[in-house]
């Protein structure tokens, strides 16, 4: 008689255990298979080959390098939609650096948009590229306006070096209209 009272829930426990496991693998495939590689932080180094050309790579908010992204990530690199290759968290610009310039890169997810600029100093060496922040885009011409109005002798000398600063930007890539996308994007990162 005592078995007769164990035996529905035996049976109930090997009838249910397996619909439950089951059920569970079935959802972690999903999740795998469903699951979006998301590009959230990139860095711009030189390619490896050295041949004149810039590599694009994934990394996290610590910018640490991610290997396990692959596939193809649209960009806008300096206000050219372009799509990019990645294999191993790392994907080449096609186009090679001829001289320094500056190149502005925006990629748009889910998540928001990160865009960053760049100042690519071409040496004998290779390519040198240096992150420029978008609050010096707004201080340095301050800076030279502020120290032109404390010292009046000094005005028309700070209106020259804005200007010289104006032109000598626009003679290397950075155009008036991509200096005012990375500043709302460092604004928008700021808020």
């Amino acid at each position: 008689m005592r078995y007769v009272k164990v035996l529905p829930i035996v049976l109930s426990l090997i009838l249910f255990c397996p619909i439950v496991y089951a059920n569970r693998v079935i959802q972690e495939e999903a999740t795998h298979s469903s699951s979006v590689v998301m590009l959230n932080n990139f860095i711009v180094r030189e390619g490896l080959l050295k041949n004149s050309k810039i590599a694009i790579i994934a990394c996290d908010p610590n910018e640490q390098p991610l290997g396990h992204i692959h596939g193809t990530f649209l960009f806008s690199i300096n206000g050219f939609r372009q799509s990019l290759v990645f294999t191993d968290g790392a994907a080449t610009l096609p186009q090679s650096i001829d001289q320094s310039t500056f190149i502005y890169l925006r990629h748009e997810n889910t998540n928001g948009t990160k865009g960053k600029l760049y100042y690519l100093i071409k040496t004998v060496n290779g390519i040198e590229p240096i992150p420029i922040n978008w609050w010096i885009l707004i201080a340095i011409p301050f800076l030279f306006l502020c120290i032109g109005m404390l010292f009046r002798r000094f005005m028309l000398i700070a209106v020259v070096l804005v200007v010289f600063l104006f032109v000598f930007n626009s003679t290397n890539g950075l155009s008036l209209s991509t200096a005012i996308d990375t500043l709302f994007d460092g604004l928008k990162s700021f808020f």
